[in-house]
């Protein structure tokens, strides 16, 4: 199984695993947003906007850099790459065992299984 530090990973999941938060990446995977345009759709206020882009932050997500009076926030994949990484021992060992259910589902009824009698 890969192994992973599992502190970084639990950051991770905690930030993703908030809606507001995910629709932020989402928007941040187009293109760098204000924070301003960040909150926008949620209709939240700045400071509610900032503690979720903070979370983010810290979990390595996403990246703030200052022009002037905006904060402009930009997506770090990096860290999204890592958990997709650690996910994919799971999508391995799920698609082992359905595939393996396809193949007992997919035996002829006619034919008696084995271990079977009649």
């Amino acid at each position: 199984m890969v192994e992973y530090e599992s502190t970084r990973l639990d950051v991770v999941f905690q930030a993703l695993s908030d809606g507001t938060r995910r629709r932020m990446l989402r928007s941040l995977s187009v293109q760098s947003r204000s924070v301003g345009e960040l909150a926008a759709p949620f209709q939240i206020s700045l400071a509610a906007a900032s503690k979720h882009i903070k979370v983010l932050e810290r979990a390595g997500l996403v990246q703030r850099r200052i022009q002037g009076r905006t904060h402009l926030c930009q997506l770090r994949a990096e860290a999204l790459a890592e958990a997709e990484h650690w996910l994919q021992y799971y999508r391995q060992f799920w698609g082992e065992r359905l595939d393996a259910l396809e193949t007992v589902l997919r035996v002829d009824p006619a034919e008696p299984s084995k271990g079977t009698t009649r």
